[in-house]
């Protein structure tokens, strides 16, 4: 199976959270409402600087990605 890069993702127990999934390295998931991070790997050894980079973009692409799938509601 091919799993999307982003999946949109909400619970019950966390009604007012709005939760976006990252399936690819880094893996992650960002708490669109207060831009809390889960992280699923272990990034210890990485380039800092590299890795601090290429977070900021993947999570600005998680919001894009948010939006574009919001349009999709409307």
């Amino acid at each position: 199976m091919e799993l999307p890069k982003f999946l949109l993702s909400d619970n019950s127990n966390h009604p007012e959270d709005i939760f976006v999934l990252h399936t690819e390295f880094p893996r992650f998931m960002i708490n669109l409402k207060d831009d809390e991070v889960e992280w699923f790997e272990d990034l210890t050894g990485e380039n800092e600087e590299d890795i601090a980079t290429e977070l900021a973009i993947l999570m600005d692409k998680a919001g894009e990605f948010y939006d574009e799938e919001m349009k999709q509601y409307q």
